[in-house]
């Protein structure tokens, strides 16, 4: 038996990979700035690498609802295009704020466009089924 979402279901290792990245980044950068765990203030250098995993976590509570509920009202296909664009976007933040804050803006548009297109496509696309369904 197949599993009928393999590219969204692809798409959303490679984002949660993305995101184990960062969170072993802030490990290194805990240590590379002798920044005890449950300290959450330090240097600069380390607080753009945990405000890059901190940011990446909020945004993944809009990212993937809005990623699965499109890929099953859309398709999985349009979704996982449109939805590889996300994780991409993040490393592209993440390399850029981690060299300097002002860097940031290129990856985090990026990511957010692609938020904001599944976000709005599922709502559309849901819309669109409950009206057929119920009118």
């Amino acid at each position: 038996m197949g599993f009928a979402y393999p590219l969204t279901g692809l798409v959303t290792l490679i984002t949660l990979l993305v995101y184990f990245w960062m969170a072993f980044e802030v490990g290194k950068a805990r240590g590379k700035h002798d920044v005890p765990a449950p300290r959450m203030d330090g240097p600069d250098d380390f607080l753009r690498v945990l405000r890059v995993q901190g940011n990446t976590a909020e945004t993944l509570l809009i990212f993937l609802p809005s990623l699965w509920l499109f890929a099953l009202t859309v398709g999985d296909l349009w979704a996982a295009l449109i939805g590889l664009i996300y994780p991409i976007g993040r490393v592209v933040y993440a390399r850029g704020y981690y060299a300097a804050a002002l860097q940031r803006s290129t990856g985090f548009t990026i990511g957010l466009a692609s938020m904001a297109v599944l976000l709005i496509g599922a709502l559309i696309a849901l819309a669109m089924q409950a009206v057929a369904l119920y009118l």
